[in-house]
């Protein structure tokens, strides 16, 4: 009888010091607060910088899917435009065959005008649609643009203009439907820009 009391006697003094070793423990591996607020603090920078990349590249979708769009209305049409442009050269042909002494009579100044009048109609059509024709006479020749068949010499205009016009180009946007095919001068002078110019004298 007398060890079993000495043992209850014992046994609250044990767990006591237990509860106040694991109170000592929990103390020691409290987190220092500084440490704390400096790991959220890099957490925080961390999410705002992937929030703000997230945010820029919605934008750059944005901004790339509206160029898309904006792409296939325009350029979506480039196929059919490509076979329309040769319905443009026939109304040009056929006002260009009518002969020049036989435009003097009635009908045939009426065919001819009523010709012209369709040719301008559809062109206009077409530049609704981003197509234009292009009127390169007198230009300087652009490879993206024309195509050169044949040199023209000519030491009166500059060197690469456009003299002549063999077939008419087409454009739709900013891109080449179909270059027009031209002939060049070759042999003119340079063209000089106002500071080669050379000086005159008072």
């Amino acid at each position: 009888m007398t060890d079993n009391k000495d043992q209850h006697e014992q046994a609250p003094d044990q767990s006591s010091t237990f509860a106040a070793e694991t109170n000592e423990g929990k103390q020691e591996q409290a987190p220092n607060p500084f440490v704390v607020l400096e790991k959220l603090n890099a957490e925080n920078a961390e999410l705002k910088d992937r929030t703000l990349r997230t945010l820029a590249e919605m934008e750059n979708l944005r901004r790339r899917t509206e160029r898309e769009v904006a792409d296939a209305k325009l350029y979506g049409v480039t196929k059919f435009a490509g076979d329309m442009v040769g319905f443009a050269d026939n109304l040009r042909r056929a006002v260009e065959s009518v002969p020049a002494d036989a435009r003097d009579i009635d009908a045939v100044k009426a065919l001819v005008e009523g010709l012209e009048l369709t040719e301008r109609d559809f062109l206009a059509r077409l530049n609704r649609y981003g197509v234009r024709k292009l009127e390169p006479q007198g230009q300087k020749f652009d490879p993206n643009m024309h195509e050169a068949l044949f040199e023209i010499p000519d030491p009166g205009v500059p060197a690469n203009t456009v003299l002549q016009v063999v077939e008419a180009g087409f454009a739709i946007g900013e891109r080449c439907l179909r270059p027009a095919k031209v002939g060049v001068s070759r042999g003119g002078p340079k063209i000089v820009s106002g500071e080669d110019a050379p000086a005159t004298g008072a």
